[in-house]
């Protein structure tokens, strides 16, 4: 039986990978992404050395379960604060997409931020791009090698500073220092470091666009947000098509031509290796460089810029556009209404809380005086940056009696101050078996520092 051979090839599930070579280019959308660069990543590695007072201004103290922003300290009870800020994030995302776009991919995404970092330094190390497509495709030799060993020396340096800050905003700065240069690093400190920037180097040095394109959920679920008139990067084909070469100087309407000369400059300053002018895709990244390159390219050939260019489907067809529309209007209401919300409560925040716990061991006793007397574990925690005095009472029953070893009670800044108190009352003025009561901590020195805790009086009840 003979054998049949087939030329068909095997289907499979993922492109082969090509590196893409970024081209740089220049223009009014590169440096403003440039700034953008310089700015978040100015704010991310100084932030750590920034201090408020005697204590660094931005420390997320797990151990101590205390997170310290500028002048503000969260403990764990103040994890609703949390929950809320991660709600704003996510419905400014959604707002800021349905206006701009993907703006926050182009400008503001921490991918972006760090590739644009590392493709920066493999330029200067590497050339242009088409000397870093030569020395990639060129055989082994002393000066290739001396060149990537410099370049990943450099990448590997950048990405382990990367780690350090990361970790400097968990444990202070100065102390990861010391323990830095003093050998005495803990193995999680020493984990997180290198995990970091292991995460840095992989994801910014070689996964780039595949970080987008593949494990990115954003760009996903991204037409959701999208409308006709949010804004997107655009190819004109009605202006641009048919494209095709010609000579600089050459009137496109005589030529039978449209402005597009078919360079393919737009497609090689794209991160992603995308194609604009097949219309809007996923990939997309709204970068604006395609937009930048075009401009160039058009003021060369004595063109009108704009071929490339930010835009709204309704512009792109003629239409009128709607900046305020249902979904942005329902995004900016919620978006206010939930940061009035969230001011309010800081702004109405009382840094102190005062738990109380009741002896459960023994129901109540009997004095010497015949007066019934319940025992109280009381946990105060002072939340706020400075120690305070404190005055403690108590109400609920006619003619009860505190019992405090102290007048005033102090409890240092960002501490709990535990201790036993009691309540003594006649049995005759309590109306049930059990009694609510009401314990009121007020500071001394400060009117705004007040909070009440309820408890209940438990006795015999009248007779």
């Amino acid at each position: 039986m003979q054998s049949q051979n087939t030329d068909t090839a095997e289907p499979t599930l993922y492109a082969a990978h090509k590196k893409i070579y970024p081209r740089e280019v220049g223009g009014y959308f590169t440096r403003l992404r440039m700034l953008s660069v310089i700015v978040l990543l100015g704010i991310y590695y100084l932030m750590p050395f920034v201090q408020w007072g005697d204590r660094q201004a931005l420390l997320f103290d797990l151990p101590a379960r205390k997170f310290y922003i500028f002048g503000l300290i969260l403990w764990p009870q103040d994890f609703i604060y949390l929950a809320a800020l991660l709600i704003l994030a996510g419905l400014s995302l959604f707002f800021f997409t349905a206006l701009f776009g993907r703006v926050w991919c182009g400008y503001a995404c921490p991918q972006t931020v760090w590739t644009e970092a590392y493709l920066w330094m493999e330029r200067k190390v590497e050339g242009n791009r088409s000397r870093r497509m030569k020395l990639d495709k060129a055989p082994s030799s002393a000066a290739k090698i001396r060149t990537k060993v410099i370049k990943h020396t450099i990448w590997i340096v950048f990405s382990l500073w990367t780690g350090f800050t990361f970790v400097g905003y968990f444990t202070p700065i100065d102390e990861l220092g010391n323990k830095l240069f003093t050998g005495n690093l803990g193995p999680w400190e020493t984990f997180w470091i290198l995990f970091y920037s292991f995460a840095t180097y992989g994801n910014a040095g070689f996964m780039r666009e595949q970080v987008c394109i593949y494990m990115c959920p954003y760009a996903r679920f991204q037409s959701a947000m999208f409308d006709s008139d949010t804004l997107i990067v655009a190819y004109h084909p009605e202006r641009g098509e048919p494209r095709g070469s010609r000579r600089r100087g050459t009137d496109p309407k005589r030529a039978g031509l449209g402005d597009c000369i078919d360079c393919n400059v737009c497609v090689q300053v794209c991160p992603t290796g995308i194609d604009i002018r097949e219309g809007l895709q996923y990939e997309c990244i709204a970068c604006s460089a395609c937009i930048d390159a075009c401009d160039e390219i058009m003021d060369k050939m004595s063109y009108p810029r704009g071929l490339i260019r930010y835009t709204t489907e309704n512009a792109a067809l003629g239409k009128s556009q709607h900046i305020l529309r249902p979904r942005v209007m329902v995004y900016a209401a919620i978006l206010l209404i939930l940061c009035g919300i969230l001011v309010g409560h800081l702004l109405q925040r009382v840094p102190l809380e005062l738990d109380v716990i009741r002896d459960r061991n023994t129901l109540y006793r009997e004095t010497s005086e015949g007066l019934i007397e319940n025992v109280y574990t009381l946990k105060i925690l002072n939340m706020d940056s400075k120690p305070h005095r404190y005055i403690l009472s108590a109400e609920g029953i006619d003619g009860m009696k505190l019992v405090l070893d102290q007048s005033e009670i102090l409890v240092e800044a960002g501490t709990v101050e535990q201790l036993i108190t009691r309540i003594q009352a006649d049995e005759y003025n309590m109306e049930s078996r059990s009694v609510p009561v009401s314990f009121r901590l007020q500071a001394v020195d400060a009117n705004h520092l007040q909070t009440t805790e309820e408890a209940r009086f438990v006795g015999p009840g009248k007779n």
